[in-house]
């Protein structure tokens, strides 16, 4: 882990060095605006960044606008010797982590970047599971295929199925793994707010905009952007969104001059895009801009070769969030895992095993301790309009359950009523030893 210092004051920059070394960590300095741009050129993506506010030829808040501005998201830590409430606001503002006087340095400046690491670890930690399953073997395979290319990539699946998780593989292991990864649920974006969301707004665009603010596509410059439920976003806004792909420019709510951007688009959605492009909801001309590149995420209840180690993951997880000592989930625990639906998916598998380790007092984690399965249907999304897509799924299905046509209308949430007016639907056949 390394820290940049911008200190123009050599002695309190020594000892702040000696104080980080200390601890372990690797230093590097700066003692102006005009030397602090020199190491940012040269900043690694887990390197923290530790500045007065006031340097010899002007504020650090220049420095992190700068940052921003460029794709760098790393931490970034201003220290004074004036309590300046507008500065620290301002500063918190462009994105600072913390604003420390440095008369409580000492005190907190090591508790605080230990957060910050920690934090790191974590996601970390979370990104690098791989999931073993035959499924996932292929997804990854997909995954190393496209990641070293620009083509727009879209990922298909339920929710909780780690759609966003897929999408950060895909940036870290592309040529812009050193750019930002901007993610944004389209879901939750109004009509009104949408365009402004992405694309940014100038100060005065409309009533409550005092300054103007960057939107997603000028964070994500130089990275990824990664569009969640991109079925949600407005028509005027698909508009918009398709000629930034096509022209690699965009213009601000407000803004009477285009901007540039060179981003990555990599979309998700969990429902129908073909639908919504048949009942005019979607442009044709932007889905297929987005599909250039498919991943199908199956269900979980598709892949339970990747229940319990999912299971075991999400349980030492929450032994370190939750500061508990679970060693495992005893036989019953593991049946009962093993037998859901898991309609909420990985989401859903990880909030239970979440819970069961804080109800769990001893090593072993009972099946008593598993909350409540989730009363959504399994099978509400899994069998879609898609002919060819549904029958797929349900040999699939009929494949996992060894042909027993009870376990397979089990795992697509239908009745078997149901399942075998499918299977004569779409001709599928089963030799007669097959239930």
């Amino acid at each position: 882990m390394g820290i940049i210092i911008i200190e123009d004051n050599l002695v309190f920059r020594d000892y702040v060095c000696d104080m980080l070394e200390n601890e372990g960590y690797t230093t590097r300095t700066a003692y102006d605006c005009v030397s602090a741009h020199k190491l940012l050129a040269t900043l690694e993506e887990e390197d923290i960044v530790l500045s007065d506010l006031r340097l010899p030829d002007g504020e650090c808040t220049v420095l992190l606008e700068y940052m921003r501005a460029s794709g760098m998201m790393n931490p970034f830590i201003v220290m004074t010797d004036y309590a300046q409430v507008a500065s620290a606001v301002c500063s918190m503002r462009l994105g600072a982590e913390d604003y420390i006087p440095k008369k409580l340095l000492q005190e907190k400046l090591l508790l605080r970047i230990r957060e910050l690491v920690d934090k790191a670890e974590a996601k970390h930690k979370i990104f690098i599971f791989e999931r073993k399953g035959t499924a996932f073997q292929e997804i990854n395979h997909r995954i190393s295929l496209v990641a070293p290319t620009d083509i727009g990539v879209l990922i298909l699946g339920e929710n909780g199925t780690g759609k966003e998780h897929v999408a950060e593989k895909i940036h870290a292991q592309s040529t812009r793994q050193k750019g930002p990864f901007v993610a944004i649920d389209c879901g939750m974006l109004t009509r009104e707010l949408a365009a402004s969301e992405l694309f940014g707004y100038e100060k005065g665009a409309f009533t409550g905009a005092i300054t103007g603010k960057k939107g997603c596509m000028a964070e994500a410059d130089g990275g990824t952007l990664f569009l969640d439920e991109v079925g949600n976003l407005p028509a005027e806004v698909q508009q918009k969104l398709l000629r930034a792909l096509q022209t690699k420019c965009y213009r601000p709510t407000g803004c009477t001059r285009e901007r540039k951007a060179d981003v990555r688009i990599v979309a998700a959605t969990n429902e129908n895009l073909e639908k919504a492009v048949e009942e005019g909801r979607f442009r044709r001309d932007l889905y297929h801009r987005l599909k250039e590149f498919v991943i199908k995420i199956p269900p979980l209840r598709e892949c339970r070769e990747d229940i319990l180690p999912l299971a075991e993951f999400f349980r030492e997880l929450a032994n370190e969030e939750l500061g508990r000592h679970t060693e495992g989930f005893d036989k019953e625990a593991e049946k009962e895992l093993m037998r859901r639906m898991w309609a909420g998916n990985v989401r859903e598998l990880k909030q239970t095993v979440r819970s069961a380790v804080l109800l769990t007092e001893g090593r072993l984690i009972g099946a008593d301790k598993l909350e409540a399965e989730s009363t959504a249907q399994a099978g509400s999304s899994l069998l879609l309009k898609d002919g060819n897509e549904e029958r797929e799924r349900i040999v699939r299905a009929l494949a996992q359950a060894d042909g027993n046509r009870e376990v397979t209308a089990g795992l697509l949430g239908i009745s078997r009523t149901t399942l075998y007016n499918k299977m004569k639907e779409y001709g599928i056949m089963q030799k007669k030893s097959e239930k």
